[in-house]
C-alpha cells in the first residue's frame, strides 16, 4: 500500500463512526472459548491479524473454529493438544503471552515465533513465572522464539509478578489458571501497569464460568471447568480513540455506537483526557459522542490507559499550551519503543518534545509537513493520522501497518472524510 498524505477537511465532520469489535475481548474470549467444554458463538469479533495469529494457533492446539459470519465465529473447545509445528504469531503480543500459558496446559512441546520485531519484545517475566510452577520453558533471549515443555498439567501454587511491565502476563497466567490443578495465587511485585486489562480478564473469565478475584497486591485464580456460551465482544476502545481524537480536532462531532462510559476496556477512559483539554463528551443509548472546541495541553498520568498514548500525542501540537504524559515507561516495549518513537516524529513535525524514561512533555510549535516513520507499528500510523486532517502535509509512509487491529482504519477514515463534505485523495485496496 502506497503512502497517504492526509488532507485538511474544509469542514468539520458530524457523523458516526463505527468501530470494530474489540482486539482485547476477541483474543481473550477465543482462548476461554477453547478452554470451555463445547461451542461458543464469538459475536462481534474482530478481524485481524493478530486475530488472525490467535485463531491459526488455537486451531493448531485443537480448537474448532468456524467462520459463521464475518463478525460471528463458533469455537469448540476442550480438546486441546501441543501443535505438530511452530506457531507463528507475527507481531502479536496478546497471541504469544497468551498460548504460552495456554501451552503450559498442554502434553508436550509448544514453540512459538514471530516476525523480526516480535524477537524484541520481553516475554521473561512471564518465563520465570511458570518456571515457577514447574513449567520448564527454552527462551535463551528473553524474547521470543520460545519452547514450552508442558506435562498436560498446570499445578497450582504462589507465585510473583513484576507489576511493571505488561499485564498480559497476567492475563496469561490466570486464563491459564483457570484449569490448573490447585488454586494459582499471583502476587504482583509492586505497582501494576495497565490495570483495567487485568479487571477485564477477570471479568469475561467470569462470564465464562470461571473463579477469579483481584485484590490491589494479589490475584487469585481457582479452577473451575468453563462453560460454552454466546458472547458479545464490544467495539474496541483504543481504536475509538481515533475517533474521538478525529473530532476533538476538527472541532465536529463524531459518535461511536455501541461503546459507552460503562464499557469493560479502560481506553474508554480516553475521553476524559479529550474532555480536559476542552472537547465535549456525551453519552446516548447510541454510544459516546465527542464534540470538539478550543483544545488545552493538560498533564495527565496514562499508566492505565498506555494504548492511547500515542493518539493524544498526535493531537497535542493541536491544544494552546503544554502537554505532558507520565507513568508510560512500559510503552517502550510494546510494538516498538513507542515513548521514542512519538518523540522522533512529533519534532519531525517541527515539535519541541522533552522526554524521561517515563513521561514526555510536548510544547506546541508550527506544525511543519512530515512524513511519519510507522516504525511497523499499527497506533503509530492511526494516531499521527490525526493531526492531518487539521494541518497540510502530513504523509503516513506505512498505512499497511493497521492491519496488525484495525484493517478497516483507512477506508473508515475515508468515509468520515466523505461525510464532511471532503473526497479522499488516496484510495483504498479492496
Amino acid at each position: 500500500m502506497p503512502p497517504i498524505t492526509l488532507q485538511p477537511l474544509r469542514a468539520a465532520p458530524h457523523t458516526t463512526w463505527c468501530i470494530p469489535g474489540s482486539k482485547s475481548l476477541t483474543n481473550r474470549a477465543l482462548v476461554l472459548a477453547a478452554l470451555a467444554r463445547g461451542t461458543s458463538i464469538l459475536k462481534g469479533v474482530l478481524r485481524s491479524d493478530d486475530t488472525r495469529y490467535m485463531r491459526a494457533g488455537l486451531e493448531s492446539m485443537g480448537a474448532s473454529v468456524v467462520q459463521d459470519s464475518e463478525t460471528c465465529w463458533s469455537v469448540t473447545g476442550g480438546q486441546l493438544h501441543a501443535p505438530q509445528a511452530t506457531l507463528f504469531v507475527g507481531n502479536s503480543g496478546t497471541t504469544v503471552r497468551f498460548l504460552t500459558g495456554l501451552a503450559a496446559l498442554l502434553d508436550g512441546e509448544t514453540t512459538l515465533n514471530g516476525d523480526i520485531h516480535m524477537s524484541r519484545r520481553p516475554i521473561a517475566d512471564l518465563v520465570d513465572a511458570l518456571g515457577a510452577l514447574g513449567i520448564a520453558v527454552d527462551c535463551p533471549t528473553g524474547c521470543p522464539p520460545l519452547t514450552v515443555q508442558g506435562h498436560g498439567t498446570l499445578p497450582g501454587g504462589r507465585i510473583t509478578v513484576p507489576g511493571d511491565r505488561s499485564s498480559q502476563y497476567f492475563t496469561a497466567l490466570m486464563m491459564a489458571g483457570c484449569a490448573a490443578d490447585a488454586p494459582l495465587i499471583i502476587d504482583i511485585g509492586g505497582s501494576l501497569v495497565s490495570r483495567p486489562y487485568v479487571e477485564m480478564t477477570a471479568a469475561i473469565i467470569t462470564d465464562f464460568g470461571g473463579a477469579v478475584q483481584v485484590g490491589e497486591h494479589t490475584i487469585s485464580v481457582t479452577p473451575a471447568p468453563l462453560r460454552a456460551q454466546t458472547y458479545i465482544i464490544e467495539p474496541d476502545a483504543s481504536a475509538a480513540s481515533y475517533a474521538f481524537a478525529a473530532a476533538a480536532a476538527t472541532g465536529g462531532t463524531i459518535t461511536v455506537p455501541g461503546l459507552h462510559r460503562q464499557a469493560r476496556q479502560g481506553d474508554v477512559a480516553f475521553v476524559d483526557v479529550l474532555e480536559a483539554m476542552g472537547a465535549r463528551v456525551s453519552e446516548s443509548a447510541v454510544g459516546l459522542c465527542v464534540s470538539g472546541g478550543s483544545l488545552v495541553g493538560v498533564d495527565v498520568d496514562m499508566k492505565h490507559i498506555s494504548d492511547t498514548v500515542m493518539t493524544l500525542a498526535a493531537i497535542a501540537p493541536l491544544a494552546r499550551g503544554t502537554t505532558t504524559i507520565r507513568n508510560i515507561a512500559n510503552i517502550r516495549i510494546k510494538e516498538t519503543d513507542r515513548l521514542h518513537a512519538t518523540v522522533t516524529e512529533l519534532r519531525r513535525m517541527g515539535q519541541q518534545v522533552e522526554e524521561g524514561d517515563d513521561w514526555m512533555r510536548i510544547t506546541p510549535r508550527p506544525i511543519q509537513p512530515a512524513a511519519i516513520d510507522c516504525y511497523g507499528d499499527h497506533r503509530m500510523a492511526m494516531s499521527f493520522a490525526i493531526p492531518g486532517l487539521v494541518v497540510p502535509g502530513i504523509t503516513i509512509t506505512d498505512p499497511a501497518c493497521v492491519s496488525k487491529t484495525y484493517p478497516g482504519f483507512w477506508t473508515d477514515l475515508a468515509r468520515m472524510i466523505r461525510d464532511s463534505g471532503d473526497t479522499p485523495d488516496w484510495s483504498v485496496p479492496s
